[in-house]
């Protein structure tokens, strides 16, 4: 389902930007006309997959998928002829093809992040001899913006926080003030260095994070962060709800 929604956009403004019709190129059978909405989708639906699949795959390495017997596979599918697989050979091709597919996603992840956290601790350690940050035993460095005089969050608290968050090159992923609404969660629902961090906090403050890839999403981080990235953020405690 959310992969539908995310497509749906897609061939709405492929087929407004299309109007409706027209034809593409390809590599594996020459020119495509796309006379419908169904085959303006058909498209989309192909080129969708095919973005994805290439997050998967090394520079300069074989393709992921060869999409000319991927074509075929789909003729097969959808005429009467006799496929070239039965349903109990696909299953082992296809396990095996999913396991190649995240042997390549966790390499490539490794490889990125080592050059991140590589980044990530030289960016920590200018940082620690800048003016007002402090470093936690942990590694977790933080400025306090503005102090505040209220209650300090125990790990059993809920809080309400407006924040913005970004990488160390300045790219913003995350923001409650473009959202318009501050975001209200468990202390220990977060990653460590904001559990860490918001307990030194009290109601009224504002502090920024500086979290070392280890007290954030280590080599797990979403797409739009990556891997062993060091993060920051600008954090105003709001509420402390017990």
């Amino acid at each position: 389902m959310k992969n539908l929604i995310y497509l749906l956009p897609l061939v709405a403004l492929f087929w407004a930007c299309n109007g409706g019709g027209g034809s593409v190129g390809n590599s594996y059978g020459g020119a495509v006309s796309l006379n419908s909405f169904t085959d303006s989708a058909s498209y989309a639906q192909g080129l969708m997959m095919a973005q994805q699949l290439k997050t998967f795959q090394e520079d300069g390495a074989e393709p992921v998928i060869n999409a000319n017997a991927m074509a075929a596979g789909l003729d097969a599918g959808f005429s009467d002829g006799e496929a070239l697989f039965t349903e109990e050979e696909l299953r082992p091709i296809l396990t095996k093809w999913q396991m190649n597919l995240q042997q390549a996603s966790m390499a490539k992840a490794k490889a990125e992040g080592a050059v991140n956290r590589q980044k990530g601790a030289a960016f920590i350690a200018e940082n620690a001899s800048k003016e007002g940050v402090k470093t936690t035993p942990s590694g977790l460095q933080y400025i306090v913006v503005r102090e505040g005089n209220g209650a300090s969050p125990t790990p059993a608290d809920q809080v309400q926080v407006n924040y913005e968050g970004r990488l160390i090159d300045g790219k913003v992923f995350d923001s409650s003030y473009e959202r318009g609404a501050p975001a209200t969660f468990g202390v220990t629902q977060v990653i460590p260095g904001w559990t860490e961090g918001l307990q030194l906090m009290k109601e009224g403050s504002k502090y920024q994070f500086f979290i070392p890839a280890d007290l954030a999403y280590g080599d797990q981080g979403p797409p739009d962060i990556g891997a062993g990235q060091t993060l920051i953020f600008d954090v105003e405690l709001l509420k402390v709800n017990p």
